[in-house]
């Protein structure tokens, strides 16, 4: 698959005035933040292959430029909504390791209070609204985050992420008309990764030029962006989000991007439909994480010891997450029905005149 295109390639996005306004600690943070995910994503593994969690897991390794890069540009009144490869936004935003792992191993400590595992993240003082197990399902609520917006009017905007198997979805396309039609400041982001489950992009979609080129049905901008140059994911994306911001007009992005593993870790085809050398050519030339530590190498902002002292930092901080999530405790069965409806968890009117529970 392409990372780029060739006017892009072309391009050194450092110079833009998004990234120029970067100091060294910011560009340091951007790749803790992308290594903390990574090695928390490398944990989540090891311990779901021991059998210790329940549920699927989508692992976000490899991608991790596209929720760092488009998060760290994020303003007071910004919101995020995702899919079910939720890990990675989660960290982005500012949730906790601990709670996280904890919500994959069920623990009432963790971010759902283990009823949501690990599709099913959210931190609404975060304004993170999950984690969605539904395909294109979070793009007509990143559509309502958006529309919420521009009702109250607040200058944000909606960050909606959606893979490109689920540009396909009925919802999709219901939600990008919305969103023109009633000019909802809402970002749209397709995570490119090549494969809509087991397949690939050219036999799962119809196009032309990329994905995010159907947005000119809906007569809305759109842009296509190599995930593998953080950069680029800043400086494209935040023309978008400002778009959103000031104009309360909406975008497509296409950001092209790759995962190591498989859709989940019960994906057992995940080698058999990509080549070793693809899965090479990626960890090789298109890393985003790797990338950026050369790009500060380069520049004389990071140290190889400083990156280390990094990387030993992100796998220590995973590892205790496993112990936290170990020791932590389980749901009890009298909280069952807590968190279901929120207007019975808080006894309003509308809990006492409906039924919110199917009894006998």
């Amino acid at each position: 698959m392409s990372f780029a295109s060739e006017d892009s390639q072309k391009l050194d996005f450092a110079g833009s005035p998004v990234n120029q306004s970067l100091s060294a600690d910011d560009k340091i943070e951007l790749f803790r933040q992308m290594t903390r995910i990574r090695r928390f994503e490398q944990a989540s593994l090891k311990m779901y292959n021991k059998g210790v969690m329940g549920g699927f897991l989508h692992l976000y390794i490899g991608q991790e430029s596209v929720a760092v890069g488009t998060i760290s540009l994020r303003g007071e009144h910004d919101h995020f909504i995702t899919a079910y490869r939720d890990h990675g936004h989660a960290l982005a935003v500012g949730m906790g390791m601990n709670e996280c792992m904890a919500e994959l191993y069920g623990k009432a400590s963790g971010c759902s209070k283990g009823k949501g595992g690990s599709m099913h993240y959210f931190a609404p003082d975060k304004n993170y609204w999950g984690g969605h197990g539904i395909v294109g399902g979070q793009t007509p609520l990143g559509l309502g985050l958006g529309y919420g917006l521009k009702y109250k009017e607040l200058e944000g905007c909606a960050l909606c992420y959606l893979g490109d198997g689920a540009v396909n979805q009925g919802a999709v396309h219901e939600s990008f008309n919305l969103a023109a039609l009633f000019e909802i400041p809402v970002v749209f982001v397709i995570e490119n990764n090549g494969y809509s489950m087991g397949t690939s992009q050219k036999r799962s979609s119809s196009f032309r030029g990329c994905l995010a080129q159907r947005a000119e049905g809906y007569d809305m901008e759109w842009d296509l962006i190599d995930g593998s140059d953080l950069y680029q994911v800043r400086a494209k994306a935040n023309i978008a989000m400002e778009r959103a911001r000031k104009e309360s007009k909406p975008s497509v992005i296409e950001i092209a991007t790759y995962r190591y593993y498989g859709h989940s870790v019960a994906d057992a085809n995940a080698k058999k439909y990509r080549t070793p050398d693809e899965i090479e050519n990626y960890k090789k030339n298109h890393d985003p994480i790797r990338l950026w530590e050369h790009r500060l190498l380069d520049e004389g902002v990071l140290t190889e010891e400083k990156s280390k002292e990094i990387d030993d930092a992100a796998k220590k901080e995973a590892a205790d997450s496993i112990e936290f999530a170990e020791n932590a405790p389980a749901p009890t069965v009298d909280s069952i029905m807590d968190d279901v409806y929120w207007e019975s968890d808080n006894d309003t009117e509308a809990s006492k005149i409906g039924r919110h529970f199917f009894n006998d």
